[in-house]
Formats: C-alpha cells, structure tokens, sequence
C-alpha cells in the first residue's frame, strides 16, 4: 500500500481542502494520516511574491517531517505546489523510502484565478504562475480536476488508487 500522497498542484486548485477530507476518508477507513502542506512551513504575506528559491528553502524540513511520520506508520499527505524540478527531485529522494502516489491537481484557470481572489491571502497572480510553472507537467499517477469534481469525489479516486 502506498503511505505517501503527493498532492501537486497550482496554488487554489482545492489542495488543501482534499488533504482535509482524504485525510477524514482515511480515518473513516482506519487509517492514520497526517497532512504536510507547504502552508505550514511559509510565511505568505498577499503582498510578497514566493520565489522557487524560497519553496525550496523550506523543502529540508518537509522532507525531514515526511520521512517522520512515515516511519511512524502513518499515510503523509503531501499538500505542495511544486514548481521545479531540483523541489521535485527533493521529493522523490524522501518518497524512496515509501511508496509515493503522485496526484496531479488541477482546475480551469479562471477557476484558480477566481478561487485565488476569494481567499485574498496569496499574491495576486501566485496561482497563474504556479500552474505555468508546475513540476512536473506529466507522468503523475492519477489526475483530479478538482473544479469539475468534489473533494469528496477526488479523495474517494484516491482511495481507490492506494
């Protein structure tokens, strides 16, 4: 069974709220998890734009807290917005040592955009350009268009895929 989901996606594509509810799926199944999002470990400010090299600034403290908690037994959902390969790569060098299922999140580019206006805690334009620059573009092992479908519906594939 795989105890690592990366959940890669755009900032507003809904990461977040399907780590909330894959991680409540999980419990109703019986299976601990623990959600590691990139959230917690950066200081976002709406008015300061977050640079690659501050994304992988934090990167050794996630993984370090990944390979935590998957040594403890415990499913870690992933919660990122990876934007080039050197973070990805970070990742896959911690997701070795389990079994990762990537997941590719993603929705309609007015709907980020509109998502993104909503919240009011991201800088403007900060989910445009981080779909364009999205790592990687392909080769995830499932994609969720988290604007056609619910979170519910989205962590049930999941599911369905561990």
């Amino acid at each position: 069974m795989k105890n690592i989901i990366l959940l890669n996606g755009p900032s507003s594509a809904g990461k977040s709220t399907l780590s909330k509810e894959l991680k409540k799926q999980l419990g109703d199944a019986d299976m601990e998890a623990v959600i590691i999002s990139i959230d917690d470990y950066m200081i976002t400010d709406p008015k300061e734009t977050i640079y690659e090299d501050d994304i992988y600034e934090i990167m050794p403290a996630m993984c370090r807290d990944i390979k935590e908690y998957t040594g403890r037994g415990k499913i870690v959902i992933v919660d990122h917005a990876i934007t080039s390969e050197r973070i990805y790569d970070m990742f896959l060098d911690v997701a070795k040592e389990g079994k990762a299922l990537t997941v590719k999140v993603y929705c309609d580019l007015e709907i980020l955009r509109q998502r993104e206006r909503a919240r009011g805690d991201r800088c403007p334009g900060s989910a445009e350009a981080s779909l364009k620059y999205l790592w990687p573009k392909d080769g995830y092992d499932l994609c969720i268009d988290n604007g056609k479908d619910s979170a519910v519906e989205n962590a049930e594939k999941i599911l369905l895929c561990l």
